[in-house]
């Protein structure tokens, strides 16, 4: 299942509510890199947030999430 691309925040948080699965998750992580972008975010700021401290996910985790949304950054338009 292709979901559109997340246009603000509001819409990513939205993506809560599916069913979760590799697609949804593209989505989410565009989206983010998206508002990103539109909020005037550098790449640095993005990759601080991820590598914040959080109860989410471990260090690795944050680790592995701030390779892909790089690559994402460097990736899409």
């Amino acid at each position: 299942m292709n979901y559109p691309i997340p246009a603000s925040p509001p819409e990513v948080v939205a993506l809560g509510q599916k069913s979760v699965n590799e697609a949804l998750i593209a989505a989410a992580i565009a989206g983010v890199v998206q508002t990103a972008r539109l909020t005037g975010q550098s790449l640095d700021d993005l990759m601080a947030e991820i590598m914040a401290d959080d109860a989410l996910l471990d260090t690795q985790q944050r680790q592995w999430l701030s390779q892909v949304v790089a690559v994402a950054w460097q990736e899409l338009p």
